[in-house]
């Protein structure tokens, strides 16, 4: 019995399975649109959703024995625009009735051993294509419009089992497409699927191998595991199959114990929790997963047990090489390590903070301010209930000023209370060097004490500026 929601998707794709009957080629819905549907996913049969040769933003996912020329000549009457870029791969893509679809030719690739691009060979069978592909669970297919179900591997009975497989041989599936072990962790986390002992084993023994495929493809399997509404299964299996290794070797390291003495919990664990306390914001989430990567470098310890002194500028420092490894925007990587840098700026709350310093709080968090707090109550792990609390509590009444001193001086927007034009038209000043020093007290005299008003602020500048001068002249 075909799954109910399939039924609006096909209803949607009645049009261009006849289009293909007449070309008397066959066409399948695959992958993600029919494991989701089957699965009872929200939002189930899109292929965005976790199929193999996935496009952000495509709706539904097909396959087909026609060629790529083939495919294209049959879709262009009915498509508002097509895409070709993966032709090659022999995909076409197109947007009709305000749909993205994709269509792929049967297909069988393999990796070189030393190659990162993928040797393509099309075909004709949907079982030899269906056996190409990563886990038994996106080894379905639906043809249209008879509405026959092909699962020659039980992906059915794996999905109602929660097992994850690989329709080959695992040793044969990830030498072909190393990427898949990564994927793995990711089907075993977000549809929580026990990997098999020989899918597991496979991982173990091939986890090197993802040094052939790009620093991109990693990081955007990375990206879509973090962001899982609960990766912990994920980034376990990273670490213990070794495949963490590979992308972030730092990771490994946080495996220690923060005080062996006292067995305190080891930083890898605490790391996971953190993460998975977080909402699923993927910045949030990535800077959760660094945010102590540099404890291990800056384990000390002395008389009063462990320490890790300044472990969050040097996590800093090794968070924004790691990102720029994995080839992250400038972006992305700014907005990370400037929450890794900060994670710890919180906790001198408790010793009391004056207007000026949440000001300086709020500047260097900047547009980050949010997620830096939220970043820090999901920091605290510790099972003692009062300190949950007292830090919950300050964290409270942190926010609450912050909200209050926001209303009153716009926190958001903090720059000195004159521009640079009314600075240099008050002193009579040229664009230079005595600008940007005059435009600097401002700002220090803005965080200190506030809106002090324009006026009150030239006095002060006239006052520094008389200053200053005196110390040169001296």
């Amino acid at each position: 019995m075909v799954p109910e929601r399939l039924l609006p998707m096909i209803e949607e794709t009645k049009e261009i399975a006849a289009r293909f009957a007449e070309a008397n080629r066959s066409l399948y819905l695959v992958g993600g649109t029919v494991r989701d549907a089957i699965a009872g996913r929200p939002g189930g049969g899109t292929a965005t959703s976790g199929d193999e040769g996935e496009s952000d933003g495509v709706d539904i996912d097909m396959t087909t024995d026609a060629t790529p020329d083939e495919i294209e000549l049959i879709i262009r009457p009915i498509a508002q625009a097509v895409w070709t870029q993966g032709k090659r791969f022999g995909t076409i893509g197109f947007l009709a009735r305000k749909r993205r679809y994709e269509i792929t030719t049967h297909r069988a690739e393999s990796y070189d051993p030393d190659s990162r691009k993928p040797e393509v060979a099309f075909g004709d069978d949907i079982n030899a294509d269906l056996s190409r592909r990563d886990f038994t669970v996106n080894a379905m297919a639906l043809k249209i419009p008879s509405l026959e179900l092909i699962d020659p591997f039980d992906g059915i009975g794996d999905l109602g089992n929660r097992r994850l497989r690989t329709p080959r041989d695992p040793m044969e599936s990830f030498r072909d497409d190393p990427l898949r072990m990564l994927r793995a962790a990711r089907f075993h986390a977000g549809y929580d699927l026990e990997p098999d002992a020989e899918l597991v084993a496979a991982v173990g023994a091939l986890h090197d191998r993802l040094s052939i495929v790009s620093a991109e493809r990693i990081r955007d399997e990375l990206d879509k595991i973090i962001v899982l509404p609960n990766p912990e299964k994920a980034l376990w299996f990273i670490v213990h199959t070794g495949l963490g290794g590979e992308f972030i070797p730092e990771i490994g390291a946080l495996e220690l114990e923060q005080d062996p003495i006292h067995r305190h919990k080891d930083v890898l664990a605490h790391t996971i929790a953190v993460v998975c306390r977080t909402r699923p914001d993927r910045i949030l989430r990535l800077s959760a997963l660094f945010h102590d990567i540099g404890k291990p470098k800056t384990r000390e310890f002395g008389e009063n047990g462990v320490s890790f002194h300044h472990h969050e500028v040097v996590g800093a420092r090794m968070t924004r090489r790691r990102m720029t490894a994995l080839r992250y925007s400038s972006d992305d990587i700014d907005e990370v390590v400037r929450l890794v840098e900060l994670h710890l700026r919180f906790h001198t709350y408790k010793m009391g903070w004056t207007d000026s310093a949440l000001r300086r709080y709020a500047r260097d968090a900047g547009p980050l301010v949010g997620k830096l707090n939220e970043l820090t109550r999901a920091d605290c792990t510790t099972r003692n209930e009062r300190k949950v609390r007292e830090l919950s509590d300050a964290m409270d009444d942190l926010e609450r000023r912050l909200a209050e001193l926001n209303e009153r001086e716009a926190l958001d927007s903090i720059r000195p209370e004159l521009d640079g034009l009314q600075v240099m038209e008050h002193l009579s000043l040229k664009p230079g060097r005595e600008v940007g020093r005059a435009l600097a007290f401002l700002l220090e005299l803005r965080l200190e004490e506030g809106l002090l008003g324009a006026e009150e602020a030239k006095r002060r500048l006239d006052a520094w500026w008389a200053g200053a001068h005196e110390d040169s002249a001296d």
